[in-house]
This record gives C-alpha cells, sequence and structure tokens, in this order.
C-alpha cells in the first residue's frame, strides 16, 4: 500500500487542488516501512491525481476535495478518505489502526464562498474537518 497526505508543517493540507507538497508513506503488513516528501510539478486537480498515480499512490487522506478531484482519483484508482484535519502521521496511523475518522461525503465547496474566504481550510467555518463542506 502506498498512501499520499497533501502535507505543509506536518499537518493534512486543506486543499487538495493547491497542494504544494505531498508526504507519501510506504505500507506493507500494517506498518509504515518508508516516508518521504514528493512535490507535485503542477497544481490542480487533473495534474495531482496524475502525479499521484504515477507515484503508484492507491490511498489519499486530504481535507476539502472538490467533486472534480474526487472524480480524477477513482479514475486513477486511488481510494479517497476526506475530511481529515491534524497531523498527517497520525491520520496514517489511524488509518492504519482502523481508528481515521474522515468523511465519506467530503466537499469543498471554496468556489461558491464569492470571496467570504480566501481558501479553503483558512477559515473553518464548516471547511475540511468531518461536516466535509466549506461554508457549512
Amino acid at each position: 500500500m502506498k498512501i499520499a497526505v497533501p502535507y505543509e508543517n506536518g499537518q493534512v493540507f486543506q486543499h487538495f487542488g493547491h497542494s504544494g507538497q505531498f508526504k507519501i508513506y510506504d505500507v506493507e503488513d500494517g506498518r509504515i516501512t518508508a516516508e518521504r516528501i514528493a512535490v507535485p510539478a503542477g497544481s490542480g486537480h487533473g495534474a495531482l491525481a496524475g502525479f499521484l498515480s504515477g507515484l503508484e499512490v492507491d490511498t489519499l487522506i486530504c481535507g476539502g476535495i472538490g467533486a472534480g478531484a474526487q472524480e480524477a482519483l477513482a479514475q486513477a484508482g486511488i481510494r479517497l478518505y476526506g475530511g481529515v484535519t491534524g497531523g498527517a502521521d497520525e491520520a496514517v496511523r489511524a488509518l492504519l489502526a482502523g481508528t481515521l475518522d474522515y468523511s465519506a461525503e467530503v466537499r469543498c465547496g471554496r468556489h461558491d464562498h464569492h470571496g467570504e474566504h480566501g481558501h479553503c481550510g483558512e477559515d473553518h467555518h464548516g471547511c475540511a474537518g468531518n461536516s466535509g463542506r466549506c461554508g457549512g
């Protein structure tokens, strides 16, 4: 298994489409065997899904993520655990332990804010987290 987490300052970065780096975890027999930081050449959900697919990632843990990105990940065969906040390492350990708190209905509607918030995850009025919606 290979897990990716959009990563910033040790935390799960809260807007998938603007992720500047990912922490990649190699997992064998339920244990992390290697970790590294990977920096994508492009941005946007299509480029990032292709980037992760090229790294042979099969699982993504993230915060806010839009429907287009979810579709691109599904087409790439990458399982999604969205709506996650907090430390990246802790999230991966929780996934492996079967205790990860995530939302199957995660959405990021940052484009619907009409200037209310600058970036999904910057203002937590229901953004990311387990409510799975920006602008709650």
